[in-house]
């Protein structure tokens, strides 16, 4: 997993509250076995309409999300997250976030950035007005900017999952820290115990 200290681009506006995972990406994409391509089945069942925020070309190559509150409910599915960042996105904004999307996002490098109501309805406002707009996420200050309207302020991020990506680790990387340990451990084991070499 890469590392990410700062999001700037364009932002998409879904101004819909309770967005949850089944709506992210719908059942009949969980039967894929590899982790890519989810990101064309991502919102699948809103992109019928041909007036859906994804369809409009005002929004392509958007890199930030702005979501209403509860972002991210419903099942455990990470295939949610997968959709999101294989589509082009590196980071999410709303004012509250289903928990397990939230630790899935950080755990795939995708930046879950909790703002408060009001700077995140302002910033759907602006970018609706001017999708052009650019945003700055900065996991190191953790600010929220739009600094061309003059819109600014902080986000909250769970100090395990800013850790995480700011030294892009997924969970394999976390235990490779220890990686000394794992081997000093593992030359000392009797042999009689089941091993993994």
């Amino acid at each position: 997993m890469r590392a990410v200290t700062v999001v700037s681009g364009r932002a998409l506006p879904l101004a819909r509250s309770d967005v949850d995972t089944d709506q992210i990406i719908p059942s009949g994409w969980l039967k894929r076995v590899e982790r890519t391509g989810f990101g064309a089945g991502l919102f699948a069942e809103w992109r019928d309409e041909q007036s859906f925020v994804l369809n409009r070309p005002e929004h392509a190559g958007a890199r930030i999300l702005l979501a209403g509150p509860n972002f991210g409910t419903g099942s455990s599915r990470e295939h949610a997250v997968w959709a999101l960042t294989d589509y082009g996105f590196e980071a999410v904004v709303s004012a509250r976030f289903g928990d397990i999307f939230r630790n899935n996002a950080a755990k795939a490098g995708l930046v879950p950035a909790e703002a408060g109501a009001e700077l995140v309805e302002a910033l759907m406002a602006a970018v609706s007005a001017k999708p052009e707009l650019e945003l700055t996420i900065d996991l190191e200050r953790r600010s929220l900017e739009a600094p061309a309207v003059g819109l600014a302020g902080p986000f909250h991020i769970d100090e395990a999952a800013r850790y995480r990506l700011l030294n892009g680790l997924d969970d394999i990387g976390l235990s490779l820290r220890h990686l000394g340990e794992i081997e000093s451990y593992e030359a000392r084991r009797p042999s009689f115990l089941p091993s993994l070499g």
